[in-house]
């Protein structure tokens, strides 16, 4: 009894000495908090001297040295910007198109990388290489072929011209099924077969809530590279037609031989805010998508 009593109170101690450090919090010293504001104010400063050369004229602008206070004429760039454009329908446009791509490539992405993962069925090793290979072809060597398509079908100048050739991505596959091999386990789906689900049902009842952190974040980035794409929607789509607001900047600022450096710079601008705003209003849930996706029960 002696020794149980020794042995007991020798390893107590210990055990409590262990328990603090497990559950402690670490908490930023004031050169972490001076280091992260510079590196805010890094990337903000883009953001504040678009604004600054918006509020300047064109001549201003571009001369040295260059203008780091705000000017007199932001709102008469802004009214300028939106009236030699048609700049309402552009951001209309480039809304409707940024958001079915999302949608499309988080859905269609979400099925397929659950098929590779999950999933077993002849050739799926050879299709995904088929698949990831797609990443390697430079988006240049479709242009004629992709051009040719859509003037055969009547769809230049039209939205869908834009949106059908984005529907899906090779990436978007890719993440969703390195995603899906960790979170999601397969006694799960098999469970979920057990009690007589079918598939539709256990997609959308056990991959989709599975899968969620991982879409936001796809979704979010699918989106950006939608709304800032220039290239594809540059030849199918016209700026006095059915722009997006990338085609419309195009045709932003030029008259008389000149480029109006401040107008361009105001329609940056004018395009820049939505993004923002998606920002301001779902960083938290994006944030909370990253977050819990790196967490591994």
């Amino acid at each position: 009894m002696g020794l149980t009593r020794d042995t007991t109170t020798a390893r107590a101690p210990r055990a409590g000495r262990l328990r603090p450090s497990a559950g402690r919090q670490h908490h930023a010293g004031p050169l972490t908090y001076v280091l992260l504001g510079l590196a805010a104010l890094v990337s903000l400063f883009p953001l504040y001297w678009n604004l600054v050369a918006a509020s300047h004229t064109g001549e201003r602008v571009v001369k040295a040295p260059a203008p780091l206070l705000p000017g007199p004429r932001l709102f008469d760039n802004l009214s300028f910007a939106w009236n030699q454009v048609d700049m309402g329908e552009a951001l209309v446009n480039t809304t409707v198109v940024a958001g079915l791509v999302a949608l499309s490539t988080v859905l269609f992405s979400t099925l397929a990388g659950f098929a590779f993962a999950k999933l077993a069925f002849r050739g799926k090793g050879a299709l995904l290489a088929l698949v990831v290979a797609t990443m390697t072809i430079p988006p240049q060597l479709s242009v004629i072929p992709l051009y040719q398509i859509i003037t055969d079908l009547g769809w230049v100048d039209q939205l869908q011209s834009v949106v059908l050739p984005s529907l899906v991505a090779a990436f978007g596959v890719f993440f969703m099924r390195q995603y899906l091999i960790e979170a999601l386990p397969v006694e799960l789906v098999e469970a979920a077969r057990m009690d007589g689900a079918h598939s539709m049902r256990i997609i959308w009842h056990v991959v989709f809530p599975v899968a969620r952190p991982a879409m936001a974040v796809l979704g979010m980035l699918v989106f950006v590279q939608a709304w800032n794409d220039f290239f594809w929607p540059f030849i199918a789509l016209t700026p006095d037609g059915n722009p997006t607001l990338q085609v419309a900047l195009a045709g932003l600022g030029s008259g008389n031989h000149t480029v109006d450096q401040a107008v361009v710079l105001t329609g940056a601008l004018i395009s820049t805010l939505p993004l923002l705003l998606v920002f301001a209003v779902l960083g938290k849930h994006i944030v909370g998508g990253i977050t819990a996706g790196a967490v591994k029960n």
